[in-house]
């Protein structure tokens, strides 16, 4: 796997995951890597900060603790900016999903969901939708 900064065309900067560069090639060339903030599926590469070596053997790393935490940390962000920034329409979502799609409904976010059979045949008919890990809530 490898981590992508992404720059919208509004400026907009956010990390993406692929499989390896081809795939981030692909994915964006296809219309289906979107701004998670506006939406845009105009994306480029944005700077990166490089990686440091401290010396010739020994390069500065992060524990897999710490990378884990920091993935979960981003996967509860993202989770909260969905619901605030969405309508959640439960199991209905591939329908209301093709109504936003063919212009039968307002154009907006949503989530809720669906099978992976009914998934691949949202992707199949074109119609953009995003799989995302849904972490579920803490009890604090």
């Amino acid at each position: 796997m490898i981590v992508f900064d992404l720059k919208c065309r509004k400026g907009h900067i956010f990390e993406a995951w692929f499989r390896d560069s081809a795939s981030y090639s692909d994915q964006v060339a296809t219309g289906k890597v979107l701004c998670p903030v506006c939406g845009s599926r105009k994306v480029e590469k944005a700077l990166m900060a490089p990686n440091v070596a401290i010396s010739e053997t020994r390069e500065v790393a992060v524990s897999g603790a710490e990378k884990a935490g920091e993935i979960r940390s981003m996967l509860k962000q993202m989770r909260q900016h969905v619901e605030d920034n969405c309508d959640y329409v439960g199991t209905e979502f591939p329908e209301e999903a093709r109504k936003i799609h063919y212009g039968e409904a307002e154009k907006r976010g949503i989530y809720g969901e669906t099978s992976d059979e009914e998934a691949k045949a949202l992707e199949d008919e074109g119609v953009a939708v995003q799989r995302i890990p849904w972490l579920p809530r803490e009890n604090s």
